[in-house]
């Protein structure tokens, strides 16, 4: 509710001057990667085949945080098939995989910021590389921001029909309980702020950027805390959340420790 009420206040235009064509827009998929080397062929390929069949003008780009399985050696592989060659798949389409590795794992929130310094799109997207988010609801994503002309949108596990499938009890209730509490301390104006699948305008990510200070998951809260600080706007859609298929979870005592730390310091400081 709160982000459909930030969508009604007054926006400045940001249409094209007169007399001058309006650019195609461009998205630029941030992936960041750590051992993700059985999963990131398929997102590739699921990515490319939605933007596809879109239309959409699009390049993907991948940071790999010096992952040891060897999921760099597949990144570049990808970059070679997709990449190297600028398929075309309709007259205005150039799509672009980019590999933009680091030597050791430094972070998602450091990630975004790399990846950000090689993307040449106007709009960002953001998600994860372990096929928890699927890129079918990407275009739904792009119709949400014309709609509403917002500056963000998210996807949410719990609004309309999104959800959560493949996790067990133990994980969902972490994951709702830590939304809860999120909800009543930061009041943040979006139903899902512990999610990594967004769109941003890029000015607006790199604005975001600036200033956040969090590390890890808690960059994700962070990002929609100061959105709502700086009066940006925020669409929501609802998507599937599916458990990662190969590879292991992120997630530990040690990311959940950092969470709660980063709540408490948000909830100080906002």
């Amino acid at each position: 509710m709160a982000s459909e009420e930030a969508s009604r206040s007054p926006r400045r235009s940001r249409r094209e001057p007169e007399g001058r064509a309006p650019r195609q827009d461009k998205y630029s998929v941030l992936l960041p990667t750590y051992n993700e080397r059985e999963n990131l062929p398929l997102i590739v390929w699921l990515l490319v085949k939605s933007f596809s069949e879109s239309g959409i003008n699009y390049e993907i780009i991948i940071i790999d945080d010096g992952s040891p399985d060897g999921t760099r050696d597949v990144a570049e592989q990808l970059e070679k098939i997709y990449g190297s060659d600028k398929i075309h798949h309709v007259k205005y389409l150039i799509s672009s995989v980019l590999l933009r590795p680091r030597e050791k794992k430094l972070g998602l929130g450091t990630a975004y910021i790399h990846g950000m310094k090689h993307a040449t799109g106007n709009y960002i997207i953001i998600m994860d590389a372990d096929l928890s988010h699927h890129p079918k609801f990407i275009p739904e994503f792009i119709r949400k921001q014309k709609e509403g002309n917002f500056d963000i949108v998210s996807g949410t596990r719990y609004k309309g029909n999104g959800g959560v499938y493949g996790w067990d009890l133990k994980r969902k209730i972490i994951s709702r309980g830590a939304n809860f509490i999120t909800q009543i301390l930061l009041r943040p104006g979006a139903s899902d702020l512990t999610g990594s699948f967004r769109l941003y305008r890029k000015e607006v990510l790199q604005k975001l950027i600036e200033k956040c200070v969090s590390k890890g998951y808690v960059f994700q809260m962070e990002m929609i805390v100061r959105a709502r600080q700086l009066n940006y706007t925020i669409g929501e859609v609802p998507i599937s959340f599916v458990d990662r298929v190969y590879g292991e979870s992120k997630l530990g005592g040690n990311e959940i420790v950092s969470f709660l730390k980063g709540l408490l310091t948000l909830f100080a400081t906002t």
